[in-house]
């Protein structure tokens, strides 16, 4: 099991946590919204420090990306498993020719 699919189990197991005692319980309890705002908060992190060129600093706040990222995700019933099943979907296509399909 990655990372990752231990992190997608935690924040499921943790939905109906107390939010006294759980980051990710208190994330969820606030609704969607605050999930995704939270999410975009970080991402903006991330990017700022992938411009600075500080690796340390980008992979914590590439971490904190992708759990807030599940996070949201998962505010919206869209599980770990779901994201996987689209990439693979994806896989072997180029980029350019799936952006192109999506119009």
């Amino acid at each position: 099991m990655s990372a990752l699919d231990r992190l997608a189990a935690t924040i499921a197991a943790r939905r109906d946590a107390d939010p006294e005692t759980s980051w990710t319980a208190r994330l969820l309890a606030q609704g969607p919204e605050k999930c995704a705002e939270k999410f975009g908060e970080e991402a903006i992190e991330a990017v700022i420090e992938a411009v600075r060129g500080d690796r340390a600093r980008l992979t914590a706040e590439a971490a904190d990306a992708l759990f807030h990222l599940l996070v949201m995700c998962a505010a919206r019933d869209v599980s770990l498993a779901d994201i996987e099943a689209e990439l693979a979907r994806r896989e072997g296509r180029s980029g350019i020719d799936e952006k192109s399909a999506r119009r």
